[in-house]
């Protein structure tokens, strides 16, 4: 936001708290990190702010602006990378993961819409539940103000142009928040070496849209929000694209904890999505692409509830919580491409569901806070199935059924703190989480380029195991803190070569020369230690800096399934990530922000054949406010134009990300 540099008038204003408990006390005793509210400010892609976590990261190295809705799974700690995400993430305390995937749709989350992230690194467990298995990113939207308004536009390079807006207005006594954002982008050539007839650029286009309601009863507060979205993208290759839309409503009540009174939550929400995906095969001179295959529906439905309560005391907390969820849906494709028809239908789906209780406590005594939590979950998979049949005769279907599965699984973290001083602080954790398998990893097989990946309905939940400490202070200006850990990711489904092609696959048709056949597996475990740190510099008002990394050695034990990725880096997983941000005021009316990122060589596949190269890529942006309600920026994302690799096929071609992008655009607020 632009500094205020005028006077308005003064008028009456009514500032509403968010309907959520406060930050538990325990918080203190686990690893969290809050990204700059400056960086949220810097960006129209909430993905690349959040890049600034050094453990943070997607399935494959590129963007929202770029990537394949399926690709986007978020994970942390740089432990394993999945497209089904490893890591949680929430607005306001409802999951945005997708009920079929679990990949995260970050085009229908502007970061206008976001007040504040925290990042919890290590599993979750306690509050967070299924899904948390390397940690947690939470969004927060802001507590509404009546009269506050913001409008964003932007154009540039790649043709790209966007739009987004944020109003408060009161309603009577209730406080409602309208935002919306689109974009689109006539993207750019992934294949630069190589490249042929059959390869196009990445385009994209994409709104969103909410509404939320907020009120005071009393003691309680509660709100009500609606959300929609919808993105279309092409694959950069003839006849491969993608389009997903959804929809999300939540309703959430709130009452603050007391000495005299429990705080409670009570949340109810609903998520319904569908993709349609489109791939194809291409030829090893990249002359000619075939259609190979047609997702041309995927409709999912996630429902979900929790409830928690509080209650505070002088030295000690408790809070007792529930929460469940429930997902379905099917994936509905044609496939098996013979003289330029997809000859088979495949309609593959089933539901889960998962249910758990727990209790968290903390209690101080003199320096030392001790933080523990327990949680107890059951979780299901049923109605699973797979009908194929012929594309002009889909009644003459050949359904399997899978049977019902499902136990019960205990998770939980306890940690202490020592404060030394005042300044500097001791502490350590220790902490067990686990992960699900979704529906697309259950029932679905997919293709990507040349290579076909089968489901797998018999996977078992992801479990990890860690332990950690860490040492930080704050003093002045300077605010650092330093973790080692070591985590064990049991049982981590991976996509795992079964041979290479060509070669005709009775479940997912032909795989051409130059692909490979994979399946989701079970595989033994990955083990993985490493250190993280960060260290900010807020020098005065005008400069501050911030850097952080992340190292970490992790390695594959193949265990039966998989032994020739005995001692291999899991897919996708770089070993070292190091992040910059900075902002610099040289004048009232000027600011210049700066963001870095450094990532290490990761491989594209499991048996760490096809490597990407380390990548640098920094951002930049200058600000100059006209006024208190108007600013002009200019920004150039990828200013010295690295050649970032973001895939290498079996062909030796490599994919690239987006070239330098130069901008500029005008941000106009207002408010009481």
């Amino acid at each position: 936001m632009a500094p205020i540099l005028d006077n308005p008038p003064a008028v009456e204003t009514v500032i509403v708290r968010a309907p959520r408990l406060p930050p538990s006390p325990a918080d203190a005793a686990f690893s969290i990190i809050q990204l700059p509210t400056e960086a949220l400010q810097a960006t129209p892609r909430l993905d690349d702010a959040l890049e600034l976590i050094p453990g943070f990261s997607l399935f494959r190295r590129v963007s929202s602006l770029g990537a394949n809705p399926t690709t986007q799974g978020v994970s942390l700690r740089s432990i394993a990378g999945s497209a089904a995400s490893r890591a949680l993430l929430t607005l306001d305390g409802v999951p945005q993961n997708d009920p079929f995937g679990g990949w995260v749709i970050f085009t229908s989350l502007p970061p206008e819409t976001i007040g504040s992230v925290n990042v919890v690194l290590g599993a979750g467990s306690g509050p967070y539940g299924a899904g948390a298995l390397t940690g947690v990113v939470s969004l927060e939207t802001p507590p509404p103000r009546a009269g506050d308004w913001l409008v964003d536009g932007q154009v540039g390079a790649l043709e790209w142009e966007r739009a987004s807006g944020v109003g408060t207005v009161a309603i009577g006594d209730t406080l409602a928040t309208f935002a919306a954002a689109a974009e689109s982008s006539n993207g750019w050539d992934p294949i630069r070496d190589g490249r042929g007839p059959a390869d196009t650029s990445l385009t994209l286009r994409d709104w969103t849209g909410s509404a939320r309601f907020q009120r005071d009863f009393g003691r309680a507060v509660g709100a009500l929000r609606v959300s929609a979205y919808e993105e279309e993208r092409s694959a950069g290759t003839l006849y491969a694209g993608s389009r997903d839309r959804g929809a999300q409503i939540s309703l959430t009540a709130e009452a603050d904890p007391s000495p005299e009174l429990w705080g409670w939550r009570g949340q109810l929400w609903a998520l319904a999505s569908g993709l349609s995906n489109t791939s194809a095969s291409v030829s090893t001179n990249q002359q000619t692409a075939t259609l190979a295959d047609n997702q041309f529906a995927t409709p999912a439905l996630g429902l979900g509830a929790n409830a928690a309560a509080r209650r505070v005391w002088s030295n000690a907390t408790l809070e007792l919580g529930a929460d469940a969820r429930a997902d379905g849906g099917e994936d509905r494709e044609t496939f098996n491409n013979v003289r330029g028809v997809l000859t088979k239908l495949r309609r593959a789906g089933g539901e889960t569901f998962d249910g758990g209780f727990y209790a968290e406590g903390t209690e101080r005594v003199g320096r030392l806070l001790f933080a523990a939590d327990g949680r107890l979950d059951d979780w299901q998979t049923f109605n699973g199935h797979d009908i194929e049949s012929p594309s002009n005769a889909p009644s003459k279907g050949v359904e399997t059924q899978y049977g019902a599965r499902g136990g019960v699984i205990p998770s939980g973290r306890a940690g202490v703190r020592y404060d030394l001083d005042g300044f500097e602080w001791l502490r350590s954790a220790v902490y067990a989480g686990f992960r699900p398998p979704t529906l697309n990893e259950l029932f679905r097989s997919f293709r990507v380029g040349n290579n076909v990946t089968k489901a797998n309905p018999y996977l078992v939940p992801e479990r990890l195991y860690g332990a950690e400490g860490g040492v930080g202070g704050a003093r002045g200006v300077f605010d650092w803190s330093l973790t080692v850990f070591y985590n064990r990711l049991d049982n981590p489904v991976t996509n795992v070569t079964l041979r290479d092609g060509p070669y005709s696959d009775p479940v997912v048709g032909f795989v051409p020369a130059g692909g490979a056949l994979l399946q989701r597996e079970n595989v033994g475990a990955v083990n993985a230690y490493g250190v993280e740190g960060r260290v900010e510099l807020k020098i005065n008002a005008r400069l501050s800096l911030q850097t952080a990394f992340d190292w970490t050695h992790a390695r594959v034990d193949g265990g039966t399934v998989a032994a020739d990725l005995d001692g291999l880096r899991p897919a996708e997983t770089p070993a070292v990530v190091v992040t910059g941000f900075a902002t610099w005021a040289p004048l009232q009316r000027v600011k210049i922000i700066g963001g870095l990122r450094h990532e290490g060589q990761r491989f594209v596949d499991d048996l760490n054949h096809l490597p990407l190269g380390a990548e640098t890529v920094v951002d930049a942006r200058a600000e100059y406010a006209v006024s208190s309600r108007v600013t002009l920026f200019i920004a150039a994302d990828n200013l010295f134009n690295a050649a970032v690799q973001q895939n290498e096929t079996v062909n030796g071609l490599y994919s690239y990300g987006p070239p330098r992008i130069v901008s500029a655009g005008i941000r106009l607020a207002g408010g009481p």
